[in-house]
This record gives structure tokens, sequence and C-alpha cells, in this order.
């Protein structure tokens, strides 16, 4: 297993996550592009492609294994979060647990490419300022998630692709040069 403060995963654990995350059903689950399984693996590629640690990689994989505030479905309570802990450490946990409680509605709107932002959490309802590591991530793979969303979907990408390519950019100096570069390309 993965220890809390593991900073990469070996080929091993990384085939353990894709194992936890098949038999938790993200093999049929329905997402724009095929399945849940296909999406997460195609975020994994793509944050790897932009040079994401490893740590966002492998929270980039896992990032809808609580729901999001976005998707629904859950691979795991959210009340279980020491099983994902055991299996990634608790870095990449953090980020998972951090992307899924994401109340958009009242961040988004609150993103303004500075490190200074309120965040709000959906499970507790509470405002807090994530560490600026942390909201670097969030919105990376925030970026990725989407940026795949709206690939294989071309009715999101016409009704919520030009907000998504406003806060993108709004919040550009936070993201990596080729996540920006992306953004760009296939939103500008």
């Amino acid at each position: 297993m993965a220890s809390a403060r593991r900073h990469h995963l070996t080929d091993r654990e990384q085939q353990a996550v894709e194992v936890f995350l098949r038999d938790r059903g993200a093999a049929l689950i329905p997402h724009p592009g095929g399945t849940l399984l296909e999406h997460l693996e195609r975020v994994h590629r793509l944050l790897a492609d932009w040079g994401a640690d490893s740590v966002v990689r492998t929270a980039g994989l896992c990032h809808a294994t609580y729901g999001t505030d976005g998707f629904g479905p859950t691979l795991l309570p959210v009340t279980d979060r020491t099983a994902l802990v055991a299996l990634i450490g608790q870095q990449a946990e953090e980020l998972v647990y951090f992307y899924a409680c994401c109340d958009r509605a009242a961040t988004y709107p609150r993103l303004d490419g500075t490190e200074a932002v309120v965040f709000r959490n959906r499970f507790t309802g509470r405002d807090h300022q994530p560490p600026a590591g942390t909201l670097r991530a969030f919105l990376t793979i925030t970026a990725a998630n989407e940026l795949d969303v709206l690939a294989h979907n071309a009715d999101l990408a016409r009704q919520h692709g030009p907000g998504l390519y406003r806060l993108l950019t709004r919040v550009g100096p936070l993201l990596p040069p080729a996540a920006r570069d992306a953004v760009a390309r296939r939103l500008g």
C-alpha cells in the first residue's frame, strides 16, 4: 500500500488504483466519451502531458471518487477517506477530497487568478482559503477534467464552453503553461 508520505505511485500501485476504480464500478458508469474510468484515465494522461507532478496526476485519476458538484455518482463514500489514503497516499487523497468538496456555484465566481480565494466546501458549507499549492493543483485538475468532458460532448461544449473559457483564462496565471495553452487551443 502507498505510504501517506509517498510522492509517486509505482507501476504496481498504479495498477492497484485502476483495479480499485474498476471494482467500484467506474468502468460501468456512463460519462462523456464512454465511461467514468475512461474519462479518469484521459484526465490522468492529460495531466501527465502537462507535466503535472505525480500527486496531481494520481488525484486526477481519482478525482471523482467522492463524486463532484457536477457529477453525482460516487465510488466511495466521503466518510471512508482512509481507504483512499491507504491506496494513493495522504497528499493525493487530500486533493481528491478538495476537488470533490468544491461548491462550484459559490467558489467559481470567486476565482480571480490570485491565490487569495475563499473556497466553499459543499460537504460542510464552510468557507476557507486553501494553500496556494492546493488551489493550483485543483485548478489544473479542473482544467483537465473540463477540457476532456467538453471534447467528448458537443452539447456541453456549446452550453458551457464559453463560461469555462472565461473561468480558465481568468485563473490562467495559476495554471501550468501547458494547461493554459490547451485551454486557448481547445476553447479559445
